[in-house]
């Protein structure tokens, strides 16, 4: 009983600051800071589902308390009948609940709710790692498909065999956050298989790396044109007889940090700097957010989800048709299936080893 007053407390606390958030949402003068704005109403919305777990725990906790006094107070049969079988509908029931609110409690990933840049390089393996590579863009369109997300690739460099020696795009829903179901995606894919260049036979190991960046907003990141350095290229790859005769391809480099990226995937040269500009964004946000992951990297034994890049996250073996995750140990026995894009379960469950992390953590 003590537990479930101190949850409903803390709940109770934050419905002040969530009341208050309401209030300052509406005033004209935060309405007129867009930046401030933005902070806010993302605060608010952080807030909306803990308020709403607490308010049904309390509520059935308050129902269980009445239904407990009746049955301990109450002459009449049928009303001590009904309250015995509202208490066992309820307790059941609370435990969960309980386990909800604390999740909701402990602090999230700030990022969890934005859209994702991902970067696909071929690593050891020549031609097989980047058709490895394609294999793997293919797997996460497959997967983009099925939950309704967008994808526009950014930039590209084919393999000489197929795939690609890098890929880079973004992956943007209006309903999900990408970020926070993408981000147990960063680090080194191995796979086992009999290539296609290979003609003797013979299993080969061949990798490559994923990164996955939370896309930095218009209020992440201010950028100083004068930090920037714009050059025009011709494109090349698809696109048609125009594509290598105008110089609609952008590179942007920003010369205090030395990043480069580059975007040559529109015939138009504004949309290509604007995907651009996106990216550049996301890089340097990307930096002070790697901070922040290497501060989860420090606590966390398991690593679930910390952005560790030069880690080897998970092995697909062919000829055993095995994919492994070998952050939870978790093997699945279907790898035509997994590949072809059917990852959530695997998602899943670093979700769940995650949050028995985070839960853990919070009891320390």
């Amino acid at each position: 009983m003590a537990e479930n007053n101190t949850l409903i407390e803390k709940v109770l606390s934050l419905q002040e600051k969530y009341r208050s958030l309401q209030e300052q949402l509406s005033s004209p003068e935060v309405v007129s800071d867009m930046k401030k704005f933005v902070q806010l109403n993302k605060d608010y919305k952080e807030l909306e589902p803990i308020i709403k777990a607490g308010l049904e725990y309390k509520k059935k906790v308050d129902e269980l308390a009445q239904a407990k006094d009746i049955l301990m107070n109450e002459k009449d049969d049928d009303l001590r009948e009904m309250a015995r079988e509202e208490i066992q509908e309820i307790e059941p029931m609370l435990p969960e609940m309980e386990q909800q609110i604390k999740l909701l409690l402990i602090p999230a990933d700030p990022d969890d709710g934005k859209n994702a840049m991902v970067e696909i390089r071929g690593g050891t393996g020549g031609d097989e790692a980047a058709i490895f590579a394609g294999d793997l863009f293919r797997m996460y369109s497959k997967f983009a498909e099925r939950r309704g997300w967008k994808l526009e690739v950014t930039d590209q460099a084919p393999g000489t065999s197929g795939g690609f020696k890098q890929v880079v795009f973004k992956l943007s829903s209006s309903a999900d956050g990408v970020y926070g179901v993408m981000k147990y995606e960063s680090g080194v894919h191995r796979v086992q298989r009999v290539p296609q260049t290979e003609t003797q036979g013979r299993i080969q190991t061949s990798a490559a790396s994923v990164a996955v960046f939370p896309e930095a907003g218009e209020f992440d990141i201010e950028l100083n044109p004068a930090d920037i350095r714009k050059d025009l290229f011709c494109a090349s790859g698809p696109g048609g007889q125009g594509v290598n005769t105008t110089y609609s391809a952008v590179r942007l480099t920003h010369i205090p940090s030395g990043i480069v990226v580059q975007c040559q995937e529109e015939r138009s040269q504004l949309k290509n700097l604007d995907r651009a500009m996106e990216e550049l964004r996301t890089r340097l946000y990307n930096r002070e957010h790697q901070k922040y992951l290497d501060g989860i990297a420090a606590k966390r034994k398991t690593m679930v989800s910390t952005g560790d890049r030069s880690a080897k996250i998970r092995t697909y073996n062919y000829p055993q048709s095995r994919v492994t995750d070998h952050r939870i140990n978790w093997t699945m026995y279907n790898l035509p299936v997994f590949i072809d894009g059917d990852i959530q379960e695997c998602i899943d469950q670093l979700q769940i080893a995650e949050n028995a992390e985070r839960l853990k953590e919070a009891g320390e």
